[in-house]
């Protein structure tokens, strides 16, 4: 065990426990604001080159089924009562002897929805950064991208918030200024020192999440779900199943490397910011008991994805997140694209 191991939350696996001073002053638990704005130069790596330029600021890089007085040239038919006479099609009317016009496929900027769980399993590590951080930097470098794409991002920061609703959320925008607001958003949820001041966060906060993710969400939208999925249940996979119906969702499974295997055999003392226990794992029954905890999380999560139809792409808290993102967008999996 390192001294990345903090008191910051309590996960369905025990982690080793730190002194609160030692462990809140460790920079790989906090959401750093220049760590995720240095991030824009390498989100480059995420997205393949755009097939066109936008014609517009705000025209965005995808091609809508919608039909209009666009730049991309699409068909020729009849003229009807009421079209514009500036789109008549003058060499198809001349050919066929009546009335043609043009029509035209108009680009529309897509929305990008990421939600983030910050629920108080995310606040640990036993290697690399707290899973909150990955959660923030991840999420960053998707904004980054989908602004340079021209599109808008928006966010819903599950957990991040006390109350009875217990997240954040922020309706799409685009520009620096829309990814600026985001960063900000993570630096608040991210924090630890704030983690540990808020109330326990009741059963359900992710489905709770999901479930507004649903009425606000414009249909089309390329969400990100960004979670360790400690807190997900039969709410949380009702949602997503109707969620995945009309946008074109992505799962990232956010993991520890002590949530996948056990440690080496030892005697680890654990806490969860409140009391503290001892993990134990010299002998072979604690082995297999823990042994059978990470593989029941493991099939959960890809019951989840496999069940519903979602790409699901793991990245661990010992990792590059760029290059872990990049690999998962770069196989194909994942529908970052034009419609």
């Amino acid at each position: 065990m390192n001294r990345r191991q903090g008191q910051a939350g309590a996960g369905a696996l025990p982690w080793s426990g730190t002194p609160a001073a030692v462990a809140l002053a460790h920079a790989d638990i906090r959401v750093d604001p220049h760590d995720l704005i240095a991030l824009r130069g390498r989100a480059g790596r995420l997205l393949p080159a755009p097939r066109q330029t936008a014609r517009a600021p705000l025209g965005g890089m995808h091609r809508t089924r919608l039909r209009g007085r666009g730049m991309d040239y699409r068909e020729s038919r009849h003229y009807q009562p009421g079209d514009d006479i500036r789109t008549m099609d003058w060499r198809v009317t001349a050919r066929a002897g009546h009335p043609h016009v043009k029509r035209f496929d108009e680009e529309r900027e897509r929305p990008v929805m990421v939600l983030a769980d910050f629920a108080p399993s995310m606040f640990f590590a036993s290697q690399g950064v707290f899973k909150s951080v990955l959660a923030a930097r991840l999420a960053a470098l998707i904004g980054w991208a989908t602004i340079a794409h021209g599109d808008r991002i928006g966010a819903l920061l599950s957990g991040a918030a006390a109350g009875a609703e217990g997240h954040l959320e922020l309706a799409p925008a685009g520009g620096r200024r829309g990814q600026l607001r985001l960063i900000r958003a993570l630096v608040a949820a991210g924090d630890p020192s704030a983690a540990l001041a808020r109330p326990a966060a009741p059963a359900g906060t992710l489905g709770r999440a999901l479930g507004r993710l649903r009425r606000v969400v414009r249909p089309g939208s390329l969400i990100f779900l960004l979670s360790d999925f400690h807190g997900s249940d039969a709410e949380s996979a009702r949602h997503l199943r109707r969620l995945a119906q009309h946008n074109d969702l992505t799962a990232i499974w956010i993991a520890d490397p002590l949530e996948l295997a056990p440690p080496p055999p030892g005697r680890y003392p654990v806490s969860d910011g409140h009391g503290r226990g001892l993990l134990e794992t010299i002998s072979s029954s604690g082995r297999a008991r823990y042994a059978a905890a990470c593989q029941a999380l493991q099939q959960r999560v890809m019951a989840l994805s496999g069940d519903l139809g979602i790409p699901l792409l793991r990245c661990t808290t010992d990792a590059d997140p760029v290059a872990q993102l990049a690999a998962g967008l770069g196989s194909g999996r994942i529908p970052w694209g034009s419609r």
